[in-house]
Parts: C-alpha cells; structure tokens; sequence
C-alpha cells in the first residue's frame, strides 16, 4: 500500500522525555488531565540517558540533570519557569551509608552512573564536611548490590524515598538528605533538574517550543492544584500512602524555576568549576529558550 505525500508530511508530535520515577508523576497526571498527553510523544528514561537522548537529537525537550545542563549549556537552554527543586529536605536524593558521614574518609563511595547531579553534590558536601580522600567509583543505581562493593552510595529515586520514609527499612543504614545538608550549607533551594532544549531546536522550531512550555507549566500548575486527589490516587499503586505522597509532591519537592532557584543553582555551578554560568537571558548565551 502506497502512502501519500500528504501523510508523509504530517506533523510529528514533539518528543518529550520524562523519568519514571515518581517525582514526575504529577507533570504526567497533568499532561493527561489537560489532555496535553494527545499532543506530545512522551518518552521515559532515566535521568542519564534522558540527557544524552536530547543531546543525540532523540528528543526535543526533555528532563535532564542540573550537572548534564552545566556541562553542555552551549548546546542547551532552559525552559524558564519550571525545574525539580527542593528548599530542604527533597527525600529522594541521599547519600546512604553503612557508616555515619564522618566515617567515611578513605572508604570507597559509589555514584550511581543514573545519578550524576546528586553524585557531584554528595561530593561537594563530604568536602564540606571535611570527609577526606573517599574512593569514588560508579554503580549501577542497585542499592543492594552497590553496598556489596562500596560503603556509602549517592542516589536519586523512589527506593531513596522509602529509605527517607520508613526507617524500619533501612536495616542500620545511614541516609543523609542532600537537600536538607545543601540548605543547611548555603541557605539556597536546590535545582535537581530542569526542562531544557536543544539551542538549534528553539531556534528552528520555537513555535514547538513554546507549545510544549505551556503544556508543562499548565500541567505542573493543575497537579498542585489536585494535589490531594492525585497523591490519593497513586497511592492505590504505590507503596507510600496518600499523606506521604502528597508531602512530597507539595512539600518536598518544588517544580518552580524562580530567583531563589536560580540562585541555587548558580552557586552549585559556581562549586561545581562553572564559574562563567550568570542567568543571562538575551543574546547568544542566553540561558532561557526564546519562547516569549
């Protein structure tokens, strides 16, 4: 069967990558509540690969690190307004351990390879703890199984949030919260992540861009707003009840990218060697995609 040109030259829908894990569930319950879902291809990774897919051209806008941003914000800009942050404690980016942090010198600390931001900053806050001479490796993000091989792993995830919520859990382990130990450090919120774009791909197709913008910003404003029934909701799936989800999603985490963001996150980039990164937002180096 022929296929007409017509057809082949229909609209491709923006593909749009998303992690699985649970801190992306309410953008997801908004997208579909706002059926923006029927508009976007929606793509799941994890954070790592979700990164190096937007960068491969694989996707179009997509969730990635605030580490991965940082090292390749010459081919990427920000999606302004939006980002995964926490002001405190985010229960979901820890560093857990079989020893207190303090016994850690010289011990060997995995870095789960899916990880890379929570990874840079457990090591920027064993620096700051003076923490001496940690031998990092890099793991799979297995807790179990890196703990076989490693003391201390640094890890984001929903296995990390059960770990922060049921203690019994834990078996002896000690986790330390990264973003409880960044906002007593600096006085900032911390940016996990943010919405970002290829610079090519906002200058070709900005129209694109600001669509799916608005769907994410629409999406994030009516999970907030359903917040109680979408935490009531996942919790019929999930191992957390419905009072601990909906902390999380409200509480815990944040999913705004304002001034009080940025400033977290030029400080991290300024720890992290990006001593060049300011929120320049006009000219060539601008650090938001041209969406207005």
């Amino acid at each position: 069967m022929e296929i007409a040109d017509e057809e082949l030259r229909r609209p491709v829908r923006p593909r749009v990558g998303r992690t699985g894990f649970l801190n992306c569930v309410p953008l997801f319950w908004g997208l579909a509540r706002t059926a923006a879902l029927l508009s976007i291809d929606l793509v799941e990774d994890t954070p790592d690969a979700l990164a190096q897919r937007l960068l491969a051209g694989d996707l179009d806008v997509a969730t990635v690190p605030v580490a991965d941003y940082l090292l390749n914000r010459d081919r990427l800009v920000l999606l302004p307004g939006i980002a995964t942050s926490s002001d405190g404690p985010v229960m979901s980016c820890a560093i857990v351990s079989k020893v207190p942090i303090v016994g850690l010198e010289g011990r060997t600390f995995a870095i789960a390879s899916s990880s890379p931001t929570c990874g840079r900053l457990a090591q920027l806050l064993l620096k700051r703890q003076e923490v001496e001479g940690p031998r990092y490796v890099t793991s799979s993000e297995d807790l179990r199984a890196a703990l076989q091989e490693a003391d201390a792993i640094a890890l984001t995830g929903d296995e990390v949030l059960r770990y922060a919520v049921d203690r019994a859990a834990r078996g002896g382990l000690h986790v330390y919260d990264l973003g409880a130990l960044w906002r007593r450090w600096t006085g900032l919120p911390f940016v996990f992540g943010v919405w970002a774009v290829r610079r090519d791909v906002a200058a070709r197709a900005p129209h694109m861009v600001r669509e799916v913008h608005g769907a994410l910003l629409a999406a994030r404003d009516l999970a907030m707003t359903e917040a109680a029934e979408l935490a009531r909701r996942a919790a019929e799936w999930e191992v957390f009840d419905a009072v601990t989800l909906e902390h999380y999603f409200t509480r815990a985490l944040d999913y705004s990218l304002s001034d009080r963001q940025l400033a977290g996150l030029t400080e991290f980039a300024r720890c992290t060697g990006h001593e060049d990164f300011t929120v320049d937002t006009t000219g060539p180096s601008a650090v938001f995609a041209p969406i207005t």
